[in-house]
Formats: structure tokens, C-alpha cells, sequence
């Protein structure tokens, strides 16, 4: 039996934010100013390698394995389910990479021919006074059905919950196939990225590393997360978490626009 190690928190059965010291050790690090490439992406693929451990030990199938070793003697054990189908959405551009990290180490542990990487071309839309008020969709790259697959949806921030809703909304009416379960996979969400995706899709999976709510009232912030969702916030006048990491799509791809 695995047991998923995590914030205690208000926010419902399907969200959780790992209680791990070396991915907080990590992600503390990896929000740092003075971290830029090429280590950005290294701390990025190991906080990925830790979301991904938990991903798959507590929200995959398992079966029970036989083997024979190399002492000619039977091992019996339980393991991911090798069959099951995954589909990975690259939602660019933060989580180009994220995604295909995720697709490459699955291919060493699931049958490669369930596995499947897409692509989704995705943006914030802002008003003058730079706030959210939509996505802007460029185009996408989907590569079939997502029939009883796992759809994992690894991007970094999860802020205003805008383009993942988008995205998850996409799948659901215009992919063929109907899906075991999405699974967004983040280093960092806030209060309005959860609140977001517990109106828009309620019964995804969200796995972060850490809950920023910086802007939250003191008491809020003296509570357990959730238990005061109305003075809850974690994003800027802007939209930006806080505190953050800022600007992580830019420093992936050392692209500042």
C-alpha cells in the first residue's frame, strides 16, 4: 500500500499538495532569481521525477507480477499496470519540457506503444490592464483517441487555472474516446487555480508541490489551507502568483517575451 505523503488542507479529495523536503527543498531553490539555465532545467527534471513517483504510485493501476530472477527463484510483487494507455498534453511553452520528460521516463517503465505525447499551442489572452480575460489558442498537434487513457497534464504554474481549463474542455468535446482520468501535474497552484478547476472540472486530479497564497489575510494564512477560501489568494493585480517563481516559461526557453 502506498501512501501519499501531503498537505493537510480544505480543498477536497482530489487535490494534493506533496509534503516532501527534498522537492520543497528543490522548488525553493528552482524560485530563486539567481537560477537560470542550464540548472533551471535540471531542478525542473527532478521536481518532475518526484510528481511523477507520486502520480503514478497513487492515481495508476496496478497488477500483480511473476518473474523469475536471476537466482532462479520466483518474485511476486505488485507494479503499474504495464498496458495502461497515457497520453501526455505538451501544453506550451512552459510545459514543453515538463511533458517531455514525463513521456520519456514512462517509456522505460509502460509498454511504449500505450504512450502517446501531444501538443497544444496555448496562451494567456490580457486586456490593457493585463488581466486574464481568455486564452489564445494557436494551434495543436493531437495525435488520436484518448479511449480509458490517463491524460497527464504536466505545466509548472498553475495561476489562473485559464488554459488547463481550456485545455482539459478541448479533450473532453473534440477528442474521441473517453478518458480513465486527467491528472494536472504542477510545481506551484494557487487558491484561484484550485477554485478554478474544482468549478470547471471537478473531478480531475491536481498534484503540486507547493500552494502559494501570499495575498491571503492573515488569517488565512494562520489556518489550514482551504478553510477560509474567501480570503484566500495567491495571484498579483496582474495575475502572477505570489510569491512565485516568475516568468518560468521565459527562463525555460530563454524567450523574454
Amino acid at each position: 500500500m502506498y501512501n501519499l505523503s501531503e498537505v493537510n488542507h480544505k480543498y477536497g479529495e482530489n487535490v494534493h499538495i506533496l509534503s516532501n523536503p527534498l522537492s520543497s527543498t528543490l522548488l525553493t531553490k528552482f524560485s530563486s532569481k539567481d537560477v537560470i539555465q542550464p540548472e533551471l532545467n535540471h531542478l525542473l527534471h527532478k521536481m518532475y521525477f518526484i510528481l511523477l513517483e507520486a502520480v503514478t504510485s497513487h492515481s495508476f493501476p496496478r497488477a500483480h507480477s511473476e518473474v523469475v530472477t536471476r537466482m532462479e527463484e520466483k518474485l511476486e510483487s505488485e507494479v503499474l499496470t504495464f498496458d495502461q494507455r497515457v497520453v501526455l498534453v505538451d501544453l506550451a511553452r512552459a510545459g514543453i519540457y515538463p511533458a517531455h520528460m514525463c513521456f520519456e521516463i514512462l517509456n522505460y517503465i509502460l509498454k511504449p506503444e500505450g504512450l502517446r505525447q501531444d501538443h497544444f499551442y496555448v496562451n494567456r489572452k490580457v486586456d490593457e490592464n493585463d488581466q486574464v480575460i481568455g486564452v489564445d489558442v494557436s494551434g495543436s498537434k493531437i495525435g488520436g483517441d484518448v479511449d480509458e487513457a490517463i491524460v497527464l497534464l504536466p505545466d509548472p504554474m498553475g495561476a489562473t487555472g485559464g488554459s488547463l481549463s481550456f485545455a482539459i474542455d478541448h479533450y473532453k468535446k473534440s477528442v474521441e474516446g473517453q478518458a480513465k482520468k486527467y491528472i494536472a501535474m504542477h510545481l506551484i497552484i494557487t487558491p484561484e487555480y484550485i477554485k478554478r478547476m474544482s468549478q470547471d472540472h471537478p473531478e480531475v486530479e491536481i498534484y503540486a508541490l507547493r500552494l502559494d497564497r501570499g495575498m491571503s489575510s492573515e488569517k488565512a494564512l494562520k489556518a489550514i489551507p482551504g478553510e477560509f477560501p474567501e480570503e484566500e489568494r495567491g495571484l498579483s493585480g496582474i495575475q502572477y502568483i505570489i510569491p512565485g517563481a516568475g516568468g518560468v516559461g521565459e527562463i525555460l526557453n530563454n524567450s523574454f517575451v
